[in-house]
């Protein structure tokens, strides 16, 4: 144990003498979350929407009224006013407006008589984001609109009651167990993968094969100080990103312990894979060209940015192996749902027997040869 003690010892000293090394590793990913949190997790305001009103009665005022509610509340979108149509579309292709809602002459006759009344929006659907909200926001205040009148006291419809059993989750939280996990990948990438092959490229691996050590003894301590590095990584970003996202008791002590248990896990898979994948390559041009094509492989079809119920068929089947989707999902369920470790043992499992299945085939791959 004295000697793999020593691997660690070195290479933990490595990576303290390196603050860029540090920054990369442990805060890059945290940047990554806030900028990746906000911009994707917010919800859509403020859309301009150009009204061509050629009705001008009474039901009319009403709709513009409920106009005005909307950009007073929810601020989906705010309304300008056109007399032209052609003006207004003329706005709308070149981009000072997102979308103009035509409200056709003889629009509240029909609404009266009950007469199929329509109201006509076109939009500009280069940006189906936006105008899918636009669109909920404008169905949503049409059927607010088609049953204004008096309702009876007990429906006749039925009806959905919607009970959410966790708070409300913003996107920066979802995508925090994700963020976690890089953090983790990226230090398991330098750690089990960069430095090792720096290290034959400088001459240094010459050493490792006239001390007496075993191979397996050899491997254990390359594995063990990258996952100590990843392991540092991930509490940093687990702790810091659990604060800047708003995760509720963020420093639960019996949470906390469940979360390093789990860091723990993720580091040693992360960094046994690295270095099975590396532990024949010589070239130092290898990690580094491959760790954008690894990025997308394992961090995209684990779930941590969409659900992994909306992919194809065959993206199911490479996320069912990905050990990011299993160290993606215990995060999730400690993180936005603090769920005992019966919840995550499934996922535990696998983490820690594709540890053991990489490490056996990293031992029968690696040579102690120049």
């Amino acid at each position: 144990m004295s000697r793999v003690l020593a691997i660690i010892e070195r290479d933990v000293r490595k990576f303290l003498r390196s603050p860029t090394l540090i920054v990369v590793s442990m805060f890059f990913p945290l940047v990554q979350l806030v900028i990746l949190g906000y911009a994707f997790g917010g919800k859509i305001q403020n859309l301009e929407v150009g009204v061509v009103n050629q009705d001008r009665a009474l039901q009319t005022v009403k709709l513009r009224e409920m106009f005005g509610a909307i950009a007073a509340n929810a601020r989906t979108f705010v309304t300008v006013d056109y007399s032209d149509l052609h003006q207004a579309l003329t706005d709308l292709r070149n981009g000072k407006i997102n979308a103009v809602l035509n409200i056709p002459p003889g629009f509240s006759r029909r609404v009266l008589s009950k007469n199929a009344p329509q109201v006509a929006l076109m939009e500009d659907n280069t940006d189906n984001f936006s105008m899918s909200a636009l669109q909920g926001a404008l169905v949503d205040l049409l059927n607010a609109f088609n049953h204004g009148g008096v309702q009876p006291r007990v429906g006749a419809d039925a009806t959905l009651s919607v009970v959410e059993i966790y708070p409300y989750v913003p996107y920066i939280q979802y995508l925090l167990p994700g963020s976690i996990v890089l953090a983790i990948f990226v230090s398991a990438m330098i750690g089990g993968g960069i430095i090792f092959i720096d290290d034959k490229a400088r001459g240094l691996h010459e050493g490792y094969l006239v001390i007496p050590i075993r191979k397996f003894e050899l491997i254990l301590g390359f594995n063990l100080s990258g996952a100590l590095k990843a392991f540092l990584a991930g509490l940093v970003l687990t702790t810091l990103g659990s604060v800047i996202a708003g995760i509720p008791n963020p420093m639960d002590p019996v949470r906390l312990l469940k979360l390093l248990l789990v860091i723990a896990t993720t580091a040693l898979a992360l960094i046994s894979m690295m270095f099975l994948m590396m532990v024949r390559v010589s070239d130092p041009l290898v990690p580094r060209a491959t760790f954008g094509v690894l990025n997308t492989l394992l961090y995209f079809p684990s779930g941590a940015v969409y659900p992994v119920y909306g992919f194809p068929k065959w993206m199911r089947m490479l996320s069912a192996v990905d050990p990011f989707t299993y160290a993606v999902d215990a995060f999730k369920n400690l993180l936005l749902k603090n769920t005992p470790l019966l919840a995550i043992a499934g996922d535990l499992t696998y983490l820690a027997a594709f540890t053991v299945v990489v490490l056996v085939l990293a031992t029968a791959l690696f040579r102690r040869t120049l």
